[in-house]
């Protein structure tokens, strides 16, 4: 009897961080540092949640002005936490951002780290 106790109340525990989750599924945006001090980049973070499992993409301009795309590598979301990361290919050379972050509402303050270096950010969510 005990057993079959703790196994119903993990199962609902489970269930309730699940249901307690931050909706963060949609698009964020946020502006990041031109190059060399030059005009702020907008950035598009999509995501879709799915329990635990985060996924989408990051887009951003390019210098020749088309949109960059990169998907969602390794997302989770495990309540108001997100984690992910994007993988952008540079002369030949991957680069990695790691993203962790908070949601909150309407906002999302992450923390970016592409190996060179973490910035934080604060992503609003987007209604287009």
């Amino acid at each position: 009897m005990t057993k079959k106790l703790l196994f119903v109340t993990t199962i609902l525990l489970a269930l309730s961080i699940a249901v307690f989750a931050a909706d963060v599924s949609g698009k964020w945006v946020y502006e990041q540092p031109g190059r060399g001090g030059g005009d702020p980049v907008k950035v598009t973070i999509t995501l879709k949640a799915d329990g635990g499992k985060l996924t989408g993409n990051v887009s951003r301009p390019g210098r020749d002005g088309n949109a960059m795309e990169m998907p969602i590598k390794e997302g989770t979301i495990n309540g108001n936490d997100v984690t992910f990361k994007t993988e952008m290919q540079m002369g030949g050379n991957a680069m990695t951002s790691s993203y962790t972050g908070t949601v909150s509402g309407d906002e999302m303050k992450l923390k970016v780290d592409n190996g060179r270096g973490a910035r934080d950010f604060t992503a609003k969510r987007s209604g287009t």
